[in-house]
């Protein structure tokens, strides 16, 4: 039976055990999306990790749900991305940069004017969409979500294409593999779901066509990365952000299967709602599992011992933790040795500086 502190073999990359760094939206980045030296300290300290999956990290200036977000566009940002790498693979960690498009979500406040992007310009529900802003006080803010413009196929074209020149940068920043964000509401779940995804064309209308862009991001991102090194982080039960999908069982059934076609190396689950109380993931599991052959990274609100209990009894083969890491910087040596955890603390969530971000001390230091 496995343990959570057995190595894996994630398609050729061995990674020294099974618990993984989910991805921790900080938001430490300049104001056009260059990483910062802090954030060197930041992944270093939590290099322990088996796989630490960026924070969410924009494929082009036309997304931004939270400002000060990293982006892996341009020439600085991979420049800003190649010390942070290098601190991790330094201190024997690897590290995926997870390519993150929030199409609709976002404001025409931080994105220079212009408006989001969506599928279909659904804007009836603007005030469930979470976007964040930094203020001119220096605090970290929610800010009013404004209207989408519907994506054109040129728009639709061009969003694919910045996915697979962003791994292909993320690459050249030294990154081990890259994770496409399609969950959480962002712009792939966006396409997934009849709600928001009224189309009439190739990218809309049948389930099959709803997963199109996926599809079509995936061979995009495969061009420039080995699929062995691709992962793919679903929610397709999420209340986040509203994308009010009527038959998510469906649509987890149907993704399965078209990834697992792909050869990618893993499926990132992430049971969203389990932070309200209402857990998904036996429901996602029983949905998703039959349909792909990869190795599964279960998420969201798991503790330790349950997450023993899911990889040992091979119903995943990796636990992500979030918050757990956000407060240890040395989760598994923690959870390990069943020491007590730090409680992650309201200031520096998002935005700021070493407060609340590289400040949580470790075991060794107390």
């Amino acid at each position: 039976m496995p343990t959570l502190f057995d190595p894996f073999d994630l398609r050729g990359l061995t990674l020294k055990h099974r618990i993984t760094m989910a991805p921790l939206t900080r938001c430490r980045a300049d104001a056009s999306g260059v990483p910062q030296s802090i954030s060197q300290t930041y992944y270093a300290q939590r290099a322990s990790a088996g796989l630490i999956i960026s924070e969410a990290t924009n494929v082009t200036s036309k997304s931004c749900a939270f400002e000060r977000a990293p982006g892996i566009y341009s020439s600085a940002q991979i420049e800003g991305w190649k010390p942070i790498i290098d601190a991790v693979h330094d201190n024997g960690g690897s590290i995926f940069i997870q390519l993150w498009h929030c199409g609709r979500v976002g404001s025409d406040a931080i994105l220079d004017g212009r408006p989001p992007l969506s599928p279909s310009g659904v804007n009836d529900d603007l005030d469930a969409l979470q976007v964040w802003g930094l203020m001119a006080n220096g605090r970290y803010a929610r800010i009013a979500a404004t209207p989408s413009r519907e994506m054109t196929l040129a728009d639709i074209a061009e969003a694919i294409e910045d996915y697979g020149r962003a791994a292909a940068k993320a690459l050249a920043a030294g990154a081990d593999g890259v994770e496409i964000h399609a969950a959480n509401g962002y712009l792939p779940h966006q396409f997934m779901t009849p709600a928001l995804n009224l189309r009439t064309d190739e990218y809309g209308g049948s389930l099959a066509n709803r997963l199109r862009f996926l599809g079509d991001v995936v061979e995009a991102v495969c061009a420039s990365v080995p699929a062995s090194r691709v992962g793919v982080r679903l929610s397709p039960y999420a209340a986040y952000n509203n994308t009010r999908d009527p038959d998510p069982d469906a649509t987890t059934a149907a993704v399965c299967r078209m990834l697992d076609g792909y050869g990618i190396a893993y499926l990132h689950l992430a049971d969203t709602n389990a932070w309200a109380g209402q857990p998904d993931m036996p429901r996602f599991l029983a949905a998703a599992k039959p349909h792909f052959r990869g190795a599964l990274i279960g998420n969201g609100g798991i503790t330790p011992t349950a997450a023993q209990e899911m990889v040992g009894a091979g119903a995943v083969d990796m636990i992500a933790f979030g918050r757990p890491f956000l407060a240890n910087p040395d989760l598994p040596a923690r959870i390990r040795n069943a020491a007590p955890f730090n409680e992650p603390r309201s200031i520096g969530w998002y935005g700021g500086s070493a407060e609340g971000y590289t400040d949580y001390p470790s075991l060794s230091s107390n």
